[in-house]
């Protein structure tokens, strides 16, 4: 995306606030392809024989954000809440694909410098998102560098930035957070 690109989508989120019409459309246009980049990363980690496409995953995820009424606030927080909001798409999506399989067949995850998953990835997805959102109780920054990091691929800088922390705090949190979520999933 241009650098003149970044005040435009600021600009749109500012109308989409006031509840111009023509926003959202615009909008998606403008940052389709970031958001197709994201959705990508997103689907590297899921099972490979998953029935969500990007395209699709894009499509469920821009809906809910833009049926929500988020105060926005410029481009990173955006894809910001698109990371969350893919991932969220994703965990439902596996919860409704599994909702007959949970119980006692809990597998081991690792997490490495990314999580090794199984072949019952989808399980494992519900797993680690329970984990994650514990986490997120005990400490949402922690929670947040996680996310960003593992399931959307963002950099340590560009987390630092959409969280206006350091990219030193960024690194510390996401040991921290990794040690964390080792214990808590094995």
């Amino acid at each position: 995306m241009m650098p003149g690109d970044v005040g435009e989508v600021t600009m749109l989120l500012r109308a989409m606030n006031r509840g111009e019409e023509t926003a959202a459309d615009k909008l998606l246009n403008l940052v389709y392809d970031e958001l197709h980049l994201l959705a990508k990363r997103y689907m590297r980690h899921e099972r490979p024989d998953h029935t969500m496409q990007a395209t699709a995953l894009i499509n469920e995820a821009y809906i809910r954000m833009v049926g929500d009424n988020t105060d926005w606030q410029n481009h990173q927080h955006f894809i910001g809440v698109a990371a969350t909001v893919m991932r969220r798409v994703l965990v439902d999506h596996a919860r409704a694909h599994n909702a007959g399989k949970r119980g006692g067949d809990l597998r081991r995850v690792e997490l490495e410098e990314g999580i090794a998953f199984s072949n019952e990835r989808s399980i494992e997805v519900i797993e680690v998102d329970d984990a994650l959102a514990e986490l997120e109780k005990l400490n949402p920054r922690q929670a947040r560098v996680v996310e960003l990091r593992y399931f959307a691929e963002l950099t340590d800088d560009q987390i630092a930035a959409l969280l206006n922390i350091s990219s030193r705090t960024v690194q510390r949190d996401w040991l921290l957070a990794k040690d964390w979520l080792s214990d808590r999933v094995r």
